[in-house]
């Protein structure tokens, strides 16, 4: 009977997954979600100038894309596209996968689990931009730290947080260096011009974003290395710390390409991501 219901349970979840209105609004999340990469890129590349900008992360994009006419429907938009997307993602982690086995499924769902989360802050953070919440995110994260460092523990729970992004900003290089991403791709419906381009596209976008939460990542370990809340200003800080290097603009400018790039990428998922 236990069986019976667990069955009856994951087919109705099944059935909720190939929702077509959830399938439509989550192929335009995908479109928001590349346009706040490109507002992201937009920021960038003004930090990479030495131009004041809003934070150079995808909450500052949000806020951006707000102060313009029409802005605060557009974040909402977004906002309803990327909870549609982490509710995908959720089905993913409860049922999908299928076409998968034994420990490659598991990975997959596990990286479902994640992806969730992920969506539902940035649709959390759309829905704070549209009441208006003014502190910025990096901000949010310097108290964050600051508050975590003066508890017990607190300084090894920031390091290892820290170590945490480091390695997804690793995993996000690997995972577009050997093409992974185009497992998820509808392959066999594209042009060889189109995969080329979803290829270049998604290599350079993924590579980007890795380099960016890798030096965030670093950036959060030293600061608890060094007791100094200051340091630890998520992907903000790291745009600007990579500024202040050796051709730091050169490279920040590239960073900033690979992200509208990602952007670019987000629209071929919109039509062709597997849903």
């Amino acid at each position: 009977m236990p069986m019976s219901a667990t069955s009856t349970a994951g087919a109705s979840a099944t059935r909720a997954a190939n929702s077509k209105p959830l399938e439509i609004l989550t192929r335009a999340g995908f479109l928001g979600y590349g346009l706040v990469h490109l507002l992201f890129a937009w920021l960038a590349l003004q930090i990479a100038f030495g131009k004041p900008a809003a934070d150079g992360d995808q909450s500052g994009a949000l806020r951006t894309l707000a102060a313009q006419p029409l802005g605060k429907f557009l974040v909402g938009a977004v906002g309803i596209g990327l909870l549609a997307m982490a509710i995908w993602q959720a089905f993913e982690a409860a049922v999908g996968h299928q076409e998968y086995r034994g420990r490659e499924r598991t990975v997959e769902r596990v990286t479902s689990v994640g992806r969730t989360l992920f969506y539902l802050y940035f649709a959390w953070t759309s829905y704070q931009v549209v009441q208006q919440a003014s502190a910025s995110s990096s901000d949010k994260q310097q108290a964050m730290t600051e508050q975590l460092m003066s508890s017990s523990g607190g300084r090894f729970l920031v390091g290892l947080i820290g170590l945490a992004v480091a390695a997804l900003g690793a995993g996000l290089v690997w995972y577009g260096a050997v093409k992974k991403f185009e497992r998820h791709l509808k392959t066999g419906q594209m042009s060889p011009q189109t995969r080329k381009l979803a290829r270049r596209l998604g290599v350079a976008g993924y590579v980007a974003k890795g380099v960016a939460y890798g030096i965030a990542g670093l950036l959060v370990l030293t600061a608890a290395i060094n007791y100094d809340p200051e340091q630890a200003r998520g992907l903000d800080g790291a745009l600007h710390t990579l500024r202040e290097q050796a051709f730091g603009s050169i490279l920040l400018t590239l960073v900033a390409l690979g992200i509208a790039a990602f952007a670019l990428y987000c629209v071929v998922q919109a039509k062709y991501r597997k849903v």
